[in-house]
């Protein structure tokens, strides 16, 4: 039999989030979408996986069964398509690179350049990953190396090349109580409401959330971002703070949003991030290179 990927995926969020809704917002479908995808997949394998109730969806046996083995199918499936599309653009002599955000500053462009000058012909092509996607492509098979933010779920599967460490900042509405300090404690925001990453970004969101240094008290969520537009947007609308790396607050320009230093927490790094193994090619590990050079080569002056 043969069987549409974009069907297990749709069967294992709601196997996972036990809630047609919160499934449907992970998928970015409709319920009504949602429902109809589960109903076909049922169809074609002749048995019912969810028993529907006011209180959520629940696996039959057979909806467990299947809950157990469909997660592994589906990322085989996009470890074969991210393979096949990585050889594809190498073969164009094109290199893909994701990043969260532009937090690595002239250190990407040197990156870039020094690559170039080890690879004559080859192209960087630089794709920016959604909020949620930590890995900027990486687990997913549509980039051959990442600029990331350190630390990120899942670092530890693959091979990192630590290029800087900065403070963290937090990003305040213009107008809020702390934009005119020189500096804020952590524990004065432990209080305020946060914008945040998506919920099923898991530890990168609590990571900028600083989980870990809130000593158990949780995180008031005020806004949930996507992306650093809608980021800037709800702090700027004053629905939230957000801690911030030091690159972004030199970047992230608004004048409606202000960035301070924040002491209490541990700093943020970035780095590049490639798979690991004898079968990740030279290419890859020369751009991992060619990114340690430029940063070991001092900043152009302006």
């Amino acid at each position: 039999m043969d069987m549409d990927t974009r069907l297990l995926r749709c069967f294992t969020a709601v196997a996972q989030e036990g809630d047609l809704t919160r499934a449907a917002d992970r998928l970015f479908l409709s319920a009504p979408v949602l429902t109809r995808q589960l109903r076909r997949l049922e169809t074609q394998l002749g048995t019912e996986l969810f028993t529907r109730s006011r209180a959520g969806m629940a696996l039959t046996d057979a909806g467990a069964a299947l809950a157990a083995a469909a997660p592994a199918v589906v990322d085989a499936w996009d470890a074969a398509l991210g393979a096949t599309r990585g050889a594809a653009a190498r073969a164009d002599r094109v290199l893909r690179v994701g990043f969260v955000t532009g937090g690595a500053d002239g250190l990407t462009r040197r990156s870039v350049a020094e690559f170039a000058r080890r690879r004559p012909g080859w192209r960087v092509r630089l794709t920016q990953a959604a909020a949620d996607d930590p890995t900027a492509g990486l687990a997913a098979g549509t980039a051959d190396a990442a600029l990331l933010r350190l630390p990120f779920p899942g670092q530890e599967a693959l091979d990192i090349e630590v290029l800087l460490t900065e403070p963290r900042w937090v990003a305040l509405p213009a107008g809020h109580r702390l934009a005119e300090a020189e500096e804020v404690d952590f524990a004065e925001l432990l209080d305020e409401p946060f914008v945040a990453a998506p919920p099923e970004s898991g530890w990168w969101r609590d990571h900028w959330l600083a989980t870990a240094e809130r000593d158990g008290r949780p995180a008031k969520i005020g806004a949930v971002a996507r992306t650093a537009a809608e980021w800037l947007t709800a702090i700027a609308d004053g629905a939230g703070v957000s801690l911030a790396s030091a690159a972004t607050a030199r970047t992230g320009h608004r004048p409606d949003v202000v960035y301070r230093p924040v002491r209490g927490i541990s700093p943020a790094g970035v780095g590049v991030a490639c798979a690991r193994g004898a079968q990740v090619p030279q290419v890859v590990r020369d751009f991992v290179g060619a990114c340690a050079a430029a940063r070991d080569e001092p900043e152009p002056a302006p």
